[in-house]
C-alpha cells in the first residue's frame, strides 16, 4: 500500500469553475468500489489544491482520477513534460500499514482534515532531521493515520479524527536514541515561518471531499 500527497493550483480565474468540475467524485469513487484506493481526500487553500489518497496494490496517479480539471491548473516546470499535479515529499508520519488489514479503520472516522504550514527554507534540513529521528526511533507515538509532506517550503499535513494511537507494525529503521528527551528542546518553534497575523504552525483548510471503502479486498494482491 502507497500513501499519496499531491498539490496542484489553479489558473488565475479557473478556481469556481475548477472545483464545480471537481465536484464530480465519480471516477474517484470507482477507485475505491474496485479496492484499488482504501481513502481519498482533497482539500482547498487560496488558488491551491490538495489530495491525499491511499493506493492498495499500483500506484495511481491523479491524473486518471481529476484528468476531467487539467484545464483549469497551472503547469508546473522541472520535466521534459510539464505536470499539472506536484507530488508532495512524505516527511513525518506516526505509522504505516503493513497489509490491508492493518489499515482498515476499525471505528468510525468523525473527521478528515487538511492542514498547512511554512517552514523557514533555512530550517528545512533540521525540520527533517528530527521529525525522522522521532519516526524511526518511535521516541513517543502518535495519531495512526495522520502524514505530513512537504513541498518546496510549503507543508501540507492529513489527519483523522478521533486520533488512533497505537505501536507501529513496521520495524523501526534506526536504532538510534537521538530525539530530545523533551520535545521541546527541537524547537519546532524556530522552524515555522510565522503567518500574517503571528501564529505559528499548522492552520486547518477546508475539504472538497473525502471518501473512504473498508470494503473486502476483492482478491487483488496487495504490495506493503
Amino acid at each position: 500500500m502507497k500513501r499519496m500527497i499531491y498539490r496542484a493550483q489553479w489558473k488565475e480565474g479557473q478556481e469556481e469553475a475548477g472545483l464545480s468540475r471537481m465536484a464530480d467524485t465519480a471516477s474517484a469513487q470507482a477507485r475505491l468500489d474496485s479496492g484499488e484506493i482504501m481513502t481519498i481526500a482533497a482539500f482547498k487553500w487560496l488558488q491551491h489544491i490538495f489530495i491525499y489518497y491511499e493506493c492498495v496494490q499500483d500506484e495511481i496517479v491523479p491524473e486518471v482520477m481529476f484528468g476531467a480539471i487539467d484545464a483549469y491548473l497551472e503547469d508546473w516546470p522541472g520535466k521534459v513534460v510539464k505536470r499539472k499535479w506536484m507530488p508532495m515529499v512524505d516527511v513525518f508520519h506516526f505509522n504505516e500499514p503493513v497489509s490491508y488489514e492493518h489499515w482498515l479503520r476499525k471505528e468510525p472516522v468523525e473527521r478528515r482534515v487538511g492542514r498547512v504550514a511554512h517552514l523557514k527554507p533555512e530550517m528545512i534540513p533540521s525540520y527533517i532531521y528530527y521529525h525522522y529521528q522521532l519516526q524511526e526511533e518511535r521516541a513517543f507515538l502518535g495519531d495512526k493515520y495522520e502524514m505530513i509532506a512537504l513541498h518546496d517550503n510549503l507543508m501540507f499535513g492529513y489527519q483523522e479524527f478521533p486520533q488512533v494511537i497505537e505501536q507501529p507494525l513496521a520495524p523501526p529503521r534506526l536504532t538510534t536514541s537521538g530525539t530530545p528527551e523533551n520535545w521541546n528542546d527541537s524547537r519546532m518553534d524556530l522552524h515555522f515561518q510565522p503567518w500574517a497575523d503571528g501564529h505559528l504552525y499548522f492552520k486547518p483548510i477546508e475539504a472538497i471531499f473525502t471518501l473512504y471503502s473498508g470494503a473486502p479486498l476483492k482478491n487483488l494482491p496487495f504490495h506493503p
